[in-house]
């Protein structure tokens, strides 16, 4: 039997939701660059690979590990 580890599920839980958040601000913040396509392209990738990092560790912590 595996033993989920919830910390990692919540970290990557939080993860996703910074993500998200980090995108909302910059589309905010887009109108106001000199180039606003290429501000969301990178905050765009920026966002993509945190909620990326996000899911691997969650699905890290919801397989869990064995337990003796």
């Amino acid at each position: 039997m595996r033993k989920r580890n919830y910390r990692f599920v919540a970290a990557g839980l939080f993860l996703i939701a910074v993500a998200a958040v980090f995108f909302a601000a910059m589309l905010g913040l887009a109108p106001q660059s000199n180039d606003p396509a290429q501000m969301l392209k990178v905050a765009g990738q920026a966002a993509g690979v945190a909620t990326g990092v996000g899911v691997a560790i969650g699905l890290i912590g919801l397989i869990g590990r064995k337990s003796a």
